[in-house]
C-alpha cells in the first residue's frame, strides 16, 4: 500500500514548521489538508504558508479556488487521490478531518452529493440536527458542524443515510497520522498572539475586500470580523469570539483525529519534537532507512 504521512493539530501548534523540516529530510511533498487554504483570497485569516516559508518544498492544493466557489470533500478526495498516485512521498498537512479521511479511506460519496448548501439557510443547525435524529437515528454527528449537518440532512432527504455507509473506516493507504498536541492554556496564549499578528498583517482589510465582493464566509475569523465591520459588535468582542470559537474547534479536532484516524500524539512543545517524530517516521518508511542514515548520520 502507498505510504502517506498526515500531520494534524490545532492552529498555532507548529504544523507548518514540522512539515517543512520533515519534508526536507525525507524528500516529501506537501498536500494541503485545510479546506480554507484552497482559496486564493483567504491568506492571513487561514494562516496560509507563505512562499518563502516553503523552503523549496513542493506544495499542492493551495490557492486553487476563488473565494465563494464551491470546493467540497468530494472534490478534495478526487484531487488528493490523483496526487497520491503521482507523488513518491506524500505528506498531508492541515486540520480538516473529514476532508482528509474521505481522501484516505474507502469513503463513497453519493451520486447526489452535488447540492446547494445555501438551500438550507432557512433552517438552524439545531433544527437540522433534530430532523436528522428522526431521518437517520443511527447517525452520530457533531451538532455544531453545520457543513456536515447540511450534507447529512440533504442525503437523508434523498434516502441515502450516512449511517448506512459500511466502508468509510477502511484505509486505502498505509497511513501515519501525527497529531501535534498543545496544553489548552498554552494554545489559548498562542491563539491570542497569532490573532493580534494577523490584525497587524491586515486581516481586517482581507475580510473587508471579501465583503466588498459580496462574499460573506461562515469561517472562524472571517465571520466575526465581518460582524465587526458591519457594526454589529466591537473589535474586542470579535476577537473574543474568534478565540473562543478557535478553542472549541481545537477540542473537537483533537477528539476527532484521535478517534477517527488512530493518531500518534506528540507534545508540540517537546524540546526533542523533531527527533521523536523522525524516529516514528523512519520506522514507518523503513525502506528509506539507509538513505536517511547516510545523508544525516543519525543513529537509530
Amino acid at each position: 500500500m502507498k505510504k502517506v504521512i498526515v500531520i494534524v493539530g490545532p492552529t498555532a501548534s507548529g504544523k507548518t514548521r514540522v512539515s517543512i523540516e520533515l519534508a526536507k529530510k525525507i524528500d516529501a511533498e506537501v498536500i494541503n489538508g485545510d479546506s480554507v487554504q484552497v482559496y486564493k483570497e483567504l491568506n492571513i485569516g487561514s494562516a496560509k504558508i507563505k512562499a518563502d516559508e516553503m523552503e523549496g518544498i513542493k506544495h499542492h492544493l493551495f490557492d486553487i479556488k476563488n473565494a465563494g466557489e464551491d470546493y467540497t470533500a468530494f472534490d478534495f478526495q478526487k484531487d488528493v487521490r490523483k496526487l497520491l498516485n503521482e507523488i513518491k512521498m506524500p505528506m498531508i498537512v492541515g486540520g480538516t478531518g473529514f476532508y482528509i479521511k474521505s481522501a484516505l479511506y474507502n469513503y463513497e460519496f453519493s451520486k447526489d452529493d452535488s447540492y446547494n448548501y445555501k438551500d438550507y439557510d432557512n433552517l438552524s443547525s439545531k433544527e437540522i440536527y433534530n430532523k436528522l435524529k428522526v431521518l437517520d437515528p443511527k447517525l452520530k454527528i457533531d451538532p455544531n458542524n453545520r457543513v456536515r449537518l447540511v450534507r447529512a440532512y440533504h442525503l437523508a432527504l434523498n434516502k441515502d443515510l450516512r449511517s448506512s455507509k459500511k466502508n468509510k473506516d477502511e484505509p486505502l493507504y498505509n497511513i501515519l497520522t501525527i497529531y501535534l498536541d498543545l496544553d489548552r492554556k498554552v494554545l489559548k496564549e498562542r491563539l491570542i498572539v497569532r490573532l493580534d499578528q494577523m490584525l497587524v498583517d491586515g486581516l481586517i482589510l482581507e475580510v473587508e475586500a471579501l465583503l466588498d465582493k459580496g462574499i460573506s464566509l461562515n469561517i472562524i475569523g472571517y465571520r466575526e470580523l465581518a460582524s465587526y465591520l458591519k457594526g454589529e459588535i466591537s473589535l474586542e468582542e470579535a476577537k473574543d469570539l474568534i478565540i473562543r470559537a478557535s478553542m472549541k474547534l481545537a477540542k473537537r479536532q483533537k477528539t476527532w483525529f484521535l478517534n477517527q484516524m488512530d493518531s500518534k500524539v506528540f507534545n508540540a512543545l517537546d524540546a526533542n519534537l523533531d527527533e521523536e517524530i523522525m524516529k516514528v517516521v523512519e520506522e514507518f518508511i523503513y525502506e528509506w532507512k539507509t538513505n536517511i542514515y547516510n545523508r544525516y548520520g543519525w543513529k537509530w
